[in-house]
């Protein structure tokens, strides 16, 4: 994987290829990224750059055969560990045992998380962990010479599935042989072992910019304008949320948001009716009406912004400008804290499996009384 596959994330880029061109090559780093900011494209696109005969400025070329093999994750140099689990009781699995799946994972799922990457090799409900068959293994490979490139590298892909059996690594963390490489891809920062936190360099990564999102699903995915700022928006920076909705969704929230607030507004009882029917019915799906509320919430917090910053910074859509400045004009502060706070209860209560068309009649009687600034009535 090369840089410019990578979604937004420009400023990482950047500081890896100078830390490699200005000499400054820690070796030994973590990068924390939340789930689908790119944690783990980052790490395959930098591993390919060291290993790169022919660098260029901002990325590696791509075309000579050291590329090609990191490309196709078969670089002898570049070794990876990952969490895995046993095949039948009794076995000390280690990553390898795990390599051609692990290959077909990054090249079609490069944005996914644990959890999808245990349920593709049929973990169900198996705890996956980075075993202390796992370490040895490391040690191994890591105190071989180099077969191609100036580096040995390892790629640890989800440190805060190391117990323990981590300390094993420390020594070779901390003295590690000459041009040996440590990149681990983390999520959170607080699982990883403080032993060896504290012995790597720390980089933080930020959830992916809303409009970087926007452009890859439109590019990528060929999503229209409208629907790519809606699955942007409640996406909030997670480029696998984003691919999830995209997949589970062929809903318009802003039009179906737009609806339910004028029949609330106008008391069009039967409309209003219509429109729980709707929503509430086995064709939408639970996930669906989350994924809807979600949205909701996401908006309210955004017209809150838009009085504080620039509408150009938020990357709202034309209608999502012009929502906001109408949900304004409709509710208070207070009044919008209400809202998203009874929105969220009913997320809740969708997860937890309650009647779609009870929850969403409780819902609009609320959104009534909390927008006539009456007592909301307990039900």
């Amino acid at each position: 994987m090369q840089f410019s596959e990578i979604i937004g994330q420009n400023g990482i880029k950047q500081q890896l290829v100078h830390s490699v061109q200005n000499n400054r090559l820690s070796h030994a780093m973590i990068l924390v990224a939340p789930e689908g900011a790119g944690g783990l494209p980052l790490g395959l696109a930098f591993t390919q750059y060291l290993v790169c005969e022919n660098k260029q400025a901002e990325d590696a070329c791509g075309q000579c055969s050291a590329c090609i093999k990191a490309s196709q994750h078969i670089h002898p140099d570049i070794h990876y560990s990952y969490p895995v689990i046993p095949r039948k009781s009794g076995d000390k699995p280690i990553s390898t045992d795990y390599i051609n799946e692990w290959r077909e994972f990054i090249d079609t799922n490069p944005y996914g998380n644990a959890y999808d990457w245990l349920q593709f090799i049929g973990a169900e409900n198996k705890q996956g962990n980075i075993t202390a068959s796992e370490c040895q293994d490391i040690l191994h490979k890591l105190n071989l010479k180099s077969f191609e490139s100036g580096y040995k590298i390892l790629l640890m892909w989800m440190p805060e599935y190391l117990g323990n059996e981590g300390n094993r690594l420390l020594k070779l963390i901390e003295e590690p042989p000459q041009n040996t490489l440590f990149i681990l891809i983390a999520e959170n920062q607080e699982q990883i072992l403080a032993t060896i936190l504290s012995r790597t360099h720390l980089i933080k990564v930020n959830p992916i910019q809303k409009d970087e999102i926007v452009k890859a699903l439109e590019e990528k995915s060929q999503v229209a304008a409208p629907k790519a700022q809606q699955i942007a928006t409640i996406a909030s920076g997670n480029y696998r949320e984003a691919l999830y909705l995209l997949q589970h969704s062929d809903d318009d929230y802003h039009e179906l948001l737009r609806n339910w607030l004028n029949h609330l507004f106008t008391g069009n009882r039967i409309a209003l009716q219509e429109w729980i029917e709707g929503i509430s019915s086995a064709k939408t799906g639970r996930e669906n009406q989350k994924q809807f509320l979600r949205y909701f919430v996401n908006l309210i917090e955004h017209t809150i912004r838009l009085e504080y910053l620039d509408k150009s910074v938020l990357g709202f859509s034309p209608e999502e400008v012009d929502f906001a400045a109408k949900l304004r004009k409709l509710a208070n502060h207070e009044q919008l804290a209400a809202i998203a706070s009874e929105i969220n209860n009913a997320c809740y209560y969708i997860e937890r499996n309650a009647n779609g068309k009870l929850l969403f009649h409780a819902l609009s009687i609320k959104l009534q009384h909390i927008f006539k600034n009456k007592p909301i009535p307990v039900m």
